[in-house]
């Protein structure tokens, strides 16, 4: 653990620190590269107290360079149970005094750089662990950035400064959904997101505007002031930005893809069908399965795209399950974060706030081409192919005769590996997990492979599979509660999924109510929190 930072000091006050190397410096991360700090970035004195100002201008370099060596360590962050780096701690400590919390905000915004994968998730992760600020830290947030229209336009020629803006209001209104949510998003503050969503203006900026846009709309008074505001445009900005999710430009895409999730599910725009009734499945016969899926994931209207922008880590599995055989399937890398992408049995868990995705248990193994890791059972070994980038087919091949799985990049293989077969032989699903604003297009076979094994006969589930025109329909959340108000559910039913038969007691708590499958996904009991020791068949 780092060493505290607050035994010594006065109530009220910041601390005096001194800048600790990092403590990976033997190790290179290869996110370190490139990492500078930009000096010229004013001091937000308009918004801290003159008798704290000559202090606290003397602290920035310090927490600069602390942001920047939590940046740095981050990728090697491999394990759940780590220890959380030293820098981050102080960090941490930092926002607790005074008015640390806006300093750290303002130090992330200006230093982290927009070339740096893990940018983003640093940034949420900061402010996700600190503690909640005061109100009164929040009301000065868009003052702090001068917030405007105007702003925005002059925010053209610093990109980097104004994206690292959006995701931390975007990140603030996530955490504090509810009033402060709604202090934040400030007619000053709204005026900035919405002239960010400007086709003109840099994509990075574009796509962390709307995503703050869809943070603020959990609030549903911010939800209504935005549709408001939405339909007093001349024309619908996410309209003209939907277009961009077929571009080959990856940044372009990631704004069509959230432009046209949130026209489904938040901002809808009258006279516009919904994306579902408009896609064409025919020749499409397996899916990410969107009854298979933790809740935050947004799935594409084709059920073989999908993206997190959640603070938590989101998985889902596909409709179909190979049993014998060898298969294969590639993923389009869309963002060059962490994802875990492979294969995984219906035991692996989907623990989303606790970041356990597919290869963190003994169900499941995964590929990460952002930290170059193969995981399996929460446990990581190195692999030596190229960190991936947006454009590059990771290859996912299962070889259940051999008991092997074998990945590649971009037609470059790794060796095989057998220890997803410790623990299964059969009943295995194309599977992921996707760490914040992380995104990838599936192909199972409705369109030829990239990059198909040489010298072996492999199977697409495309080619297998089989859905209803039903079971195609990826519904926006609106349409799925409705159907859900419309259905008559049986008194027998889960009362998680409230569809299969309920006919599991978990023991030794004896509470009863859910289905064999939801049951196997539980760690403890919903109702009581005990500890799950065996989950017994009704009648049995």
């Amino acid at each position: 653990m780092g060493q505290c930072l607050c035994c010594d000091e006065k109530d009220g006050e910041l601390p005096s620190l001194s800048v600790p190397q990092p403590e990976t410096a033997s190790l290179p991360s290869p996110l370190q590269s490139n990492i500078s700090v930009d000096r010229d970035r004013s001091f937000p004195s308009h918004v801290i107290p003159a008798s704290e100002a000559s202090h606290l201008r003397r602290m920035l370099p310090h927490i600069d360079s602390l942001v920047l060596q939590t940046l740095a360590v981050i990728g090697n962050l491999v394990e759940n149970d780590q220890e959380t780096p030293p820098s981050m701690l102080r960090l941490q400590a930092l926002s607790n005094k005074g008015h640390g919390w806006l300093l750290v905000l303002h130090s992330m915004v200006n230093v982290i750089p927009i070339n740096e994968p893990l940018g983003p998730a640093v940034i949420t992760l900061v402010l996700d662990d600190c503690a909640l600020p005061a109100k009164d830290s929040i009301t000065k947030v868009p003052r702090m950035f001068w917030l405007s229209a105007k702003a925005s336009k002059r925010g053209r020629s610093d990109p980097n400064r104004h994206r690292n803006i959006c995701i931390a209001l975007g990140c603030i209104a996530e955490k504090l959904a509810g009033p402060t949510s709604v202090a934040l998003l400030t007619d000053s503050t709204l005026d900035y997101l919405i002239a960010n969503l400007d086709p003109s203006n840099h994509p990075p900026v574009v796509l962390f505007s709307l995503i703050a846009l869809e943070k603020f709309a959990q609030t549903s008074e911010n939800k209504i002031a935005l549709n408001k505001r939405f339909h007093q445009e001349t024309q619908h900005p996410l309209l003209v930005l939907e277009k961009w999710k077929s571009t080959d430009d990856y940044m372009k895409r990631q704004v069509g893809f959230c432009s046209e999730w949130c026209l489904d599910n938040l901002f809808v725009s009258e006279g516009r069908s919904f994306t579902y009734e408009r896609t064409d499945t025919s020749a499409i016969n397996v899916m990410l399965n969107s009854q298979d899926v933790s809740e935050y994931l947004k799935i594409a209207a084709n059920g073989l795209e999908a993206r997190c922008d959640a603070s938590s880590f989101e998985s889902v599995r596909c409709t179909y399950q190979a049993d014998a055989g060898i298969w294969y399937y590639e993923a389009l890398i869309v963002t060059p974060g962490i994802m875990q992408i492979g294969w995984a049995t219906k035991s692996s868990k989907f623990l989303n706030y606790e970041g356990y995705g597919i290869g963190d248990d003994e169900f499941s193994i995964a590929y990460d081409g952002c930290r170059n890791l193969i995981w399996y059972e929460a446990e990581s070994i190195p692999h030596t192919l190229q960190q991936w980038k947006p454009g590059d087919i990771l290859g996912c091949l299962l070889n259940i005769d051999r008991e092997e799985v074998i990945f590649s990049l971009n037609g470059v293989a790794l060796g095989s590996n057998s220890q997803l077969f410790k623990s299964a032989k059969s009943g295995f699903f194309a599977a992921a997990s996707f760490m914040s604003f992380q995104q990838c297009e599936f192909n199972f076979g409705s369109k030829p492979f990239h990059f198909a094994p040489r010298g072996v006969a492999v199977s697409a589930f495309n080619d297998h599979a089989l859905l209803t025109a039903e079971q195609k329909i990826i519904l926006p959340r609106s349409k799925k509660l409705e159907q859900l108000r419309l259905t008559n559910i049986h008194e027998d039913s889960c009362s998680l999924c409230c569809d299969a038969p309920a006919v599991i007691t978990l023991l030794p708590c004896r509470h009863q109510g859910y289905c064999s499958g939801c049951a196997r996904q539980l760690e403890s009991c919903p109702l009581c929190r005990s500890s799950i020791q065996e989950r017994a068949v009704l009648g049995s």
